[in-house]
């Protein structure tokens, strides 16, 4: 009966002060404060109140709106020098504001310039499988202009927006593709439009990352056919000292072991059942598999070495790589002379393997 009859007085008086001089705003002010004034007292640590900023501004605020007579009673833990060290931040403000000299822009990082975002953006929209160190690179060999992936990264996440349902390469380049010292070697498989499998023997020089060849069996490999594909990859080129492959139990046929002996081939296999062991090749057919054979067909074996032919051409002279510092792996291996730089106010663009490439050069 008691606490009925002490709400009711807190009611009637709350009453009286709508209708007071002070109106809505004060009785709402005053809760308010009190309600902040009692988070800031009830903080799980037994010390004296830290306040911040926001607290501060918030509290003095709500006490513009109370009558000083009022902010005695109400301030719980409210001081007087924090009222008067608010209002001497005010007048420092206001005088900030009407005599300091507007700023004509904002200071800082400006950006990257906008002739440099559309050339990443235009790298990334034609070559959607690039990545940002390979972007990063390219550009560098394009442009001679030095630029870390990162900001590669930021431009793409705020200005590329790939289109939903868009994987692949045009209708135009796929009829376009129908139509028509260390080494490493290592065997993969590919699927040709009727589903026949064809193996693939590619050969790596390991220093400069360059594609030796490639041999292509459509039947299972043997000793015979092996060797027959080693022969094909290496056509027209000089024999390597040592040899790096891994523990496939197609390099263990005796065939394959006397022709390497009669070429005086010193072979090197790699860790058992570890694939990091072999690194360069595995990376590179990665490589081929992503950026190429998963977005081309090919009915037969011959056509399938013409394309890769076509892949060798454009991954030896016109990649670039992240392991050679941005150099393309026929630079490296055939000492080039650097391609001079194209400005990002005119260039155009080359392309390569019936479009699916395209890249950046000088006008």
């Amino acid at each position: 009966m008691r606490d009925l009859l002490a709400l009711l007085t807190h009611l009637m008086a709350t009453l009286a002060r709508l209708f007071g001089p002070g109106g809505v705003k004060a009785v709402v002010a005053e809760s308010l404060l009190l309600k902040h004034q009692l988070l800031i007292i009830n903080r799980p640590r037994k010390r004296a109140p830290n306040l911040c900023a926001s607290q501060r501004l918030l509290l003095g605020f709500w006490s513009l709106f109370l009558h000083p007579r009022r902010i005695l009673r109400c301030a719980v833990i409210l001081k007087p020098s924090t009222l008067l060290r608010f209002h001497a931040a005010l007048k420092a403000y206001k005088y900030r504001w009407l005599y300091s000299r507007p700023q004509q822009s904002k200071p800082g990082p400006k950006g990257s310039a906008l002739e440099l975002i559309r050339a990443i953006v235009e790298i990334k929209q034609r070559n959607p499988r690039f990545g940002c160190p390979l972007i990063a690179q390219q550009l560098a060999k394009s442009f001679g202009l030095e630029i870390d992936k990162d900001v590669v990264r930021r431009v793409l996440a705020t200005h590329y927006r790939p289109d939903r349902g868009v994987g692949g390469p045009s209708w135009l380049t796929l009829l376009g593709h129908a139509k028509d010292s260390l080494w490493s070697i290592d065997l993969f498989r590919v699927e040709s439009v009727l589903l026949k499998a064809h193996w693939i023997l590619v050969v790596m020089d390991q220093f400069t990352r360059r594609i030796v060849g490639f041999g292509v069996q459509a039947a299972a490999v043997d000793g015979v056919a092996l060797c027959r594909m080693f022969n094909q990859a290496i056509a027209g080129r000089g024999l390597p000292i040592r040899l790096s492959l891994d523990h496939d139990p197609v390099f263990g046929f005796e065939r394959w072991q006397a022709n390497l002996r009669i070429l005086e081939i010193e072979t090197i296999p790699t860790v058992p059942h570890v694939p990091i062991s072999h690194p360069f090749i595995e990376r590179l057919i990665g490589t081929i598999r992503r950026e190429y054979l998963d977005v081309v067909l090919f009915w037969n074996g011959r056509e399938l070495e013409r394309k890769l032919e076509a892949f060798k051409i454009y991954y030896n002279d016109y990649r670039v790589h992240q392991g050679l510092d941005g150099n393309t792996p026929g630079e490296m291996a055939d000492a080039q002379t650097p391609v001079p730089p194209a400005s990002f106010h005119n260039y155009a663009w080359q392309s390569h393997c019936n479009g699916l490439f395209e890249l950046p050069i000088a006008a």
